[in-house]
């Protein structure tokens, strides 16, 4: 009876999800098209590997420490919301500022190749997970053919090609985790049922996990996108947009956390970058190949977006100099190398790094804009916020350690 409730919910909930993803007025609506981009990047892969990371570092209060993530990107995006604002006003800017805007567009085009690697990476390791016994080196074998691809593709143009794969990625992986969070809160009422609900075992809590966190801040990154999305969109629909997806990310994330904490609290499991399938092949043998699935796609069209977003970068960066197919073979040069001489958690560490570094920045830079701006109480507020920010993405980027996965 237990497995017929969670299949139904799989089956209901998912083709409830889609028909509303998939309804014309949500999906041509330009308030959703603008939250898409966003909300793709930031439920991404990480969604799959950061439950079960978190579960196992945390135990129990694996929920608060999503909250603390949730929370840092949140006002990491009130700082870039706060950029946008400011900079769709036109008014004059030191030169330092400019300076500061480029500073910081550079260090997003090396974290996008960073990125990329990660996403490629963890679509190697999912894919891998098809065969039965694969080779130790499968996985590094899948991402180095997979890059090959995206940079033939980048060197031949295709990818418009590939674009509505990108799309359609997004309401297949959005579709999948609802289901999945479906399932979940149907098998946590069982396990609360039927199974002492103790307290797991907590590891030694303390300064030594603020690493970790910082280490994980690439999970929920991804709504920097808005920033760059003005020739499509108006800075108030960005603006909404980001805050929007960002606000759906929090509640999918804080769900999905403390549902697999409570579940799994008193299981057993080996926290590598594909423990999500095996806890969920105890809910249901349906979430298995779903969870790849919703691996694959999401993996694929988020490395295909932020290649392309580098390559277009540093094309703009160098005022043309240096081409973004020259940006798309750098990219992969550099994540074929990290591939083969990093794991997976290693560069999901130097990703959040990267990432951490220019949302310290953009932090410097709204905080600089507002102290420019007439003096008035709510500014006050703003100059603490943006000062804290700063700091915490330089902390971040200085202290972040990879989570030491089995």
């Amino acid at each position: 009876m237990g497995d017929y409730l969670i299949e139904s919910a799989i089956v209901i909930v998912g083709c409830g999800t889609a028909l509303l993803l998939f309804w014309p007025r949500v999906a041509n609506s330009t308030m959703w098209r603008a939250t898409v981009t966003p909300l793709a990047s930031i439920i991404g892969s990480g969604f799959l590997i950061l439950g079960p990371i978190l579960v196992d570092a945390f135990g129990s209060y694996a929920v608060l420490a999503m909250a603390l993530l949730c929370g840092a990107g949140y006002g990491f995006g009130t700082a870039i919301r706060f950029n946008i604002a400011r900079l769709a006003c036109n008014h004059p800017e030191a030169s330092w500022l400019y300076q500061g805007e480029r500073v910081a567009s550079w260090i997003l085009a090396f974290a996008y190749v960073i990125s990329v690697a990660y996403y490629l990476n963890l679509l190697g390791a999912f894919t891998a997970r098809l065969f039965d016994h694969p080779p130790d080196q499968l996985p590094q074998i899948i991402t180095t053919v997979v890059y090959l691809i995206i940079l033939y593709a980048g060197l031949r143009k295709g990818f418009g090609l590939l674009e509505w794969m990108e799309k359609l990625s997004v309401s297949i992986k959005l579709t999948i985790i609802a289901a999945l969070i479906a399932a979940l809160a149907i098998y946590t009422g069982q396990v609360w049922q039927t199974v002492d609900v103790s307290e797991r075992a907590l590891p030694p809590i303390g300064f030594a996990a603020l690493p970790l966190l910082f280490g994980l801040i690439v999970t929920v990154q991804g709504f920097e996108t808005s920033r760059y999305l003005g020739s499509e969109y108006s800075a108030p629909m960005r603006q909404a947009s980001m805050h929007l997806a960002q606000v759906i990310s929090t509640i999918i994330y804080l769900a999905y956390v403390a549902l697999l904490s409570v579940s799994f609290k008193n299981v057993s499991f080996v926290p590598n970058e594909t423990a999500i399938i095996d806890l969920m092949l105890g809910v249901s043998a349906i979430l298995g190949p779903l969870l790849i699935i919703a691996a694959l796609s999401s993996q694929f069209s988020a490395a295909i977006a932020d290649t392309e977003g580098s390559g277009g970068l540093f094309e703009e960066l160098t005022d043309g100099r240096f081409s973004a197919k020259g940006g798309y073979l750098l990219l992969a040069l550099i994540g074929v190398a990290l591939t083969w001489a990093a794991d997976i958690f290693e560069i999901v560490s130097y990703a959040s790094r990267a990432f951490a570094l220019y949302y310290g920045l953009q932090a410097a830079l709204a905080f600089e804009r507002s102290r420019m701006m007439r003096a008035r109480a709510p500014q006050i507020f703003n100059l603490i916020l943006f000062a804290s920010l700063a700091a915490l993405g330089l902390a971040c980027a200085l202290l972040a350690t990879p989570f030491a996965g089995a």
